[in-house]
């Protein structure tokens, strides 16, 4: 683990350890954060397990390795023990029987004290936790009883971070998105380059810093340093349609690397410099880009994580594009006469929703579009998110998970995919060269761009 404290204001760590203390890191804390944790839903959903083993069937990686260590409610096995043993009365009464009880000459020790949780078990468990989990929410969905087991595993990360057991990918990218603002280390300077391509490609403005626009677009660093035609195909769509935006230099990042790792400081922290941003210039919505994990953080985790609401409100851009398309505001020519098939993001679609406006727009522009027999709500994760993407040591099970979303593409032939996240994005071009399936992947803002309706009269009022 890092030997770096990783709290807002860390610097980048160059070399790392093990030793549990180091930095501030410790077994006491990271159990303390769980403790922190556990709120009432994590209790019901503790007391109401039924270890029926449904969820396991929903898991990708569980589907496509049989090992039964990636069950899940198994992977939130350390917090659960926390839980029983400090949180119920039976695991009271029998803290308090190891007190004051001879337990050992009554022979009723190992009975009484159980499994423990250790600075070997927070461990052992991190790459469950981490590496075997997107929190794609899919397993919350099946569960006979209702319990949110993506719900659980966040908080459980907290635990983990704080005991410091977690990833070294996901370390780095928290302290270069504290540090630069971007995880990845990005700088206003790169994305300014784009913005100068955009301008010289498409002879429009690009607004930078304005002041009362309707509109703030935020980015994830992927889709500017892997996918920069998103940027070009908004700024088209924007002036096509007149709508009233702008970026914001203060703040340009929309990935919330605090989020994915576990850290309410760091979540917080970013949250609120787009917060800032977003009230400096007077915006009356943020737009988050095609990143389903952008999404949820800034829309869902964000007010909690600052612990007010927005002056603001806060869309997808798939939200935006759909309602200008009902609002008349897109005209498009031509259709895409290839088979298109969607991948719907977990983020956007499972946890928010997001399910029919995709299809709205697909509809404009695809004349052959087939889904994937598993869709919306109970898509299958690609197996990316929750910030595998950024850690390195899960890249051989993140490829294996990824034959889930492999057979289903199988089973339906397209020619393209399509689909509305970076990361999604990024997974389906790798998967997909990985498993020698010649299938190109586009983005749909990208694809709704190009069927616009060119016209010499300018923008729209």
């Amino acid at each position: 683990m890092t030997e770096a404290v990783l709290t807002p204001g860390a610097d980048l760590p160059e070399s790392s350890g093990t030793t549990q203390a180091a930095g501030g890191f410790s077994l006491a804390r990271g159990l303390n954060a769980l403790r922190e944790e556990m709120d009432a839903p994590v209790a019901s959903f503790f007391s109401s397990c039924v270890h029926c083993g449904l969820c396991a069937t929903a898991c990708p990686f569980f589907v496509e390795t049989g090992d039964p260590k990636y069950t899940p409610i198994h992977k939130l096995e350390p917090m659960r023990i926390l839980w029983e043993q400090e949180f119920t009365f039976w695991g009271k009464l029998k803290g308090v029987l190891r007190e004051k009880l001879p337990l050992d000459k009554l022979g009723l020790d190992k009975h009484f004290a159980g499994k423990q949780v250790t600075d070997e078990m927070l461990a052992e468990w991190e790459p469950l936790l981490y590496d075997s989990c997107t929190m794609c929410g899919r397993c919350s969905m099946v569960c006979p009883v209702g319990n949110d087991i993506q719900y659980m595993i966040r908080k459980a990360r907290e635990g983990q971070v704080a005991s410091g057991h977690s990833p070294e990918g996901l370390v780095a990218a928290s302290v270069r998105a504290v540090n630069t603002g971007s995880p990845m280390g990005l700088k206003w300077k790169t994305l300014d380059v784009q913005i100068r391509h955009v301008e010289q490609s498409t002879g429009l403005e690009v607004p930078i810093d304005k002041q009362g626009a309707d509109y703030l677009v935020l980015l994830s660093s992927m889709e500017i340093i892997n996918f920069p035609e998103y940027l070009e195909a908004l700024t088209k769509i924007f002036a096509h349609a007149g709508v009233s935006w702008t970026l914001s230099q203060q703040c340009f990042e929309a990935t919330n690397a605090g989020i994915q790792i576990g850290s309410k400081d760091i979540a917080a922290v970013l949250v609120q410099r787009v917060v800032d941003a977003a009230e400096a210039l007077d915006v009356k919505n943020v737009i988050s880009p095609e990143c389903g994990h952008a999404y949820t953080a800034i829309r869902w985790e964000g007010p909690n994580a600052i612990k007010r609401a927005y002056p603001f409100k806060v869309f997808h851009i798939i939200e935006v594009l759909d309602q200008l398309r009902a609002d008349g505001r897109i005209k498009t020519e031509g259709r895409e006469d290839d088979r298109l098939s969607l991948h719907d993001p977990c983020n956007l679609a499972r946890k928010s929703g997001v399910i029919q406006q995709q299809r709205n727009l697909m509809d404009l522009v695809a004349e052959n579009f087939v889904d994937l027999k598993e869709h919306g709500k109970m898509q299958w994760c690609c197996g990316a998110g929750g910030g595998v993407s950024s850690n390195e040591r899960a890249e051989a099970l993140k490829l294996a998970a990824f034959k889930k979303k492999k057979a289903q593409i199988e089973e339906v032939e397209p020619d393209r995919m399509v689909t509305m996240c970076a990361t999604c994005r990024t997974q389906l071009e790798e998967g997909l060269e990985e498993f020698t399936m010649d299938i190109p992947v586009i983005g749909l803002t990208e694809l709704i761009a190009d069927h616009l309706v060119e016209s010499d009269e300018g923008t729209h009022a």
